[in-house]
């Protein structure tokens, strides 16, 4: 696997990717606005996109962070 410098605003939305990094780098934000993109560029709705994050912190950052953003996360409000 070739590894290319990752950059949020560049990064493909296509196909599956991994993101492998040391702890305090930033992933989080990262997968924030990876996930804002998704909505933003792709027009995907929020029960189409699947985010995987493997600590119960890091779950609950991307629920404070993403809402701070602008997004409202209520799938039943329509849009997120």
């Amino acid at each position: 696997m070739s590894r290319q410098p990752f950059d949020l605003h560049t990064f493909p939305l296509d196909g599956l990717r991994l993101i492998e990094a040391s702890a305090g780098t930033g992933k989080t934000f990262s997968l924030a606005g990876l996930y804002l993109r998704l909505l933003v560029e792709k027009r995907l709705e929020v029960r189409d996109i699947l985010v995987m994050t493997f600590t119960r912190a890091a779950t609950q950052e991307l629920r404070e962070r993403i809402p701070g953003w602008g997004v409202d996360l209520d799938p039943a409000q329509g849009r997120g």
